[in-house]
């Protein structure tokens, strides 16, 4: 059985072009429509003093990490309906906010802004290359989804590590490397849409946000590890 949709056509299509498209037209306007909780929760926490409040380094980790799986793990409960969509946004806002500590280390550059920007341009240009990779692609996307499988799991135990080692060196490489598998992940769920095997524009779109989202911290964590304050 079908499960039941209720959720927004946000392309206002309707029948009028294939479900493959339909499907990943309103990801890309569900998508656009995220970011805007995610700009404001941004401002929000870059106004924020993160180091008055937040001054348990785990109990910090502990709340994000909270935070993160149990919306993913409500949004991808609710993928056929507007709550869905309610709970990405409060999601995307939630993980904007939590930009605010980099941001803020950020503002201590004198070329800060700059880097910001920038790292937003690299990130825009990487989700564009991408998303064109992805309609012309003729890779397996089943071996991809199994090195990205692979992939994840290696990332996570590197972070995991590094809450307890606090290598430089260490933190700058798993940037490098969630640059690359966010890059992969999204042309791979891109791919998905379009092949017809992800019907929810509500996953579709949390997927590609969490990976934009990896890759603008990323870079912006490796544009300020090699900047000087200048």
């Amino acid at each position: 059985m079908q499960p039941q949709r209720n959720v927004q056509d946000y392309t206002q299509l309707g029948g009028a072009v294939q479900p493959q498209n339909t499907v990943l037209r309103k990801t890309y306007g569900l998508l656009g429509l995220a970011f805007l909780p995610c700009i404001a929760g941004a401002y929000f926490g870059s106004q924020f003093n993160f180091a008055a409040v937040m001054g348990n380094f785990w109990v910090t980790i502990i709340a994000f990490f909270a935070f993160f799986y149990g919306m993913c793990f409500a949004i991808e409960k609710n993928r056929y309906s507007n709550v869905g969509v309610a709970l990405l946004m409060v999601f995307t806002f939630g993980m904007g906010f939590m930009l605010g500590p980099i941001l803020q280390y950020s503002a201590g550059f004198a070329n800060g802004t700059k880097l910001v920007a920038m790292a937003a341009a690299m990130t825009a240009g990487v989700f564009l290359v991408m998303a064109a990779a992805a309609r012309r692609t003729k890779a397996d996307m089943n071996a991809l989804g199994r090195f990205l499988m692979v992939g994840a799991v290696v990332l996570m135990v590197g972070v995991v590590a590094n809450l307890f080692l606090h290598i430089p060196a260490l933190s700058l490489t798993i940037a490098a490397g969630f640059v690359i598998f966010s890059s992969l992940l999204i042309m791979w769920q891109i791919k998905t849409v379009i092949d017809g095997g992800e019907d929810s524009h509500i996953s579709a779109a949390l997927t590609i946000f969490i990976s934009i989202y990896n890759i603008f911290s990323s870079l912006l964590r490796i544009l300020l590890a090699f900047a000087g304050d200048d």
